[in-house]
């Protein structure tokens, strides 16, 4: 039987907010939040974070909360993954970033349950190439065939830092996609963990309206219904790389 896990990405020396992924609200970290959610996917999450003395607590971290941990490349994030992934014995990969702290793990189960049951291991899938989630609820489920593809062939700096390039822009020629879609385009939110203004929101979110037990379409329906707290980070711009790109 196939080995699946969430791998996800942290790190201290976040360039537009410092220690963001250790920033707290009711008493908890945002790393704790991700994790808690994660967890109702029902799969096993590892962390993957860098050799940067600055990311010990990182490391400490993981061993308190019981959540296996590899430590690799800061700026060679795919081979981060690989080797997290053959570390753990990974057949595939879901993968997600630490600065979605209200990542949905019942989104990601529905999800995982259909990658296997297509059973192929030249698939991708995501709910971001094709964007109508909020900004935030990011993932990507792909083979461990498909991150090894990646790990012996990219080559460029970009590709190396960003992961997953050279499977979603299908340099191997043999990639197959399938799409989470959301019912209705909900891609103007943003619920992620960036910049100041995104922790503002995230704050409100947390200590106001206990968004950590809420499901996506509950988030849509509050942040619908809440034009003000939309626009608490909606001047923001993704940072120039984008997922869909």
């Amino acid at each position: 039987m196939s080995k699946i896990g969430i791998i996800s990405q942290a790190r201290m020396g976040s360039t537009r907010l410092p220690g963001k992924v250790l920033m707290t609200a009711r008493g908890r970290s945002m790393l704790e939040f991700h994790l808690t959610r994660l967890q109702t996917s029902g799969l096993p999450v590892y962390l993957a974070t860098t050799t940067a003395p600055e990311d010990d607590v990182l490391e400490q971290w993981a061993r308190q909360h019981q959540v296996p941990c590899y430590r690799g490349d800061s700026a060679d994030v795919l081979s981060r993954y690989y080797k997290t992934a053959t570390q753990f014995g990974l057949d595939t990969i879901v993968r997600v970033t630490s600065d979605c702290p209200l990542i949905d793990g019942q989104l990601i189960r529905q999800a995982v349950q259909r990658y296997e049951a297509a059973a192929n291991p030249q698939l991708y899938m995501s709910n971001g190439l094709q964007r109508t989630f909020p900004r935030g609820l990011d993932f990507e489920v792909f083979s461990f065939h498909l991150l090894n593809q990646a790990q012996q062939n990219a080559s460029s700096e970009s590709d190396r830092e960003h992961v997953t390039p050279y499977i979603h822009q299908n340099r191997s020629g043999q990639v197959e996609f399938a799409h989470v879609l959301h019912p209705t385009d909900a891609s103007r939110f943003r619920i992620t963990l960036d910049t100041p203004e995104d922790w503002e929101l995230i704050k409100v979110l947390l200590e106001q309206y206990d968004a950590d037990g809420l499901s996506t379409e509950a988030l849509v329906t509050l942040l619908d219904q809440h034009p003000e707290l939309v626009a608490l980070n909606a001047a923001i711009e993704q940072k120039k790389y984008d997922f869909t790109k």
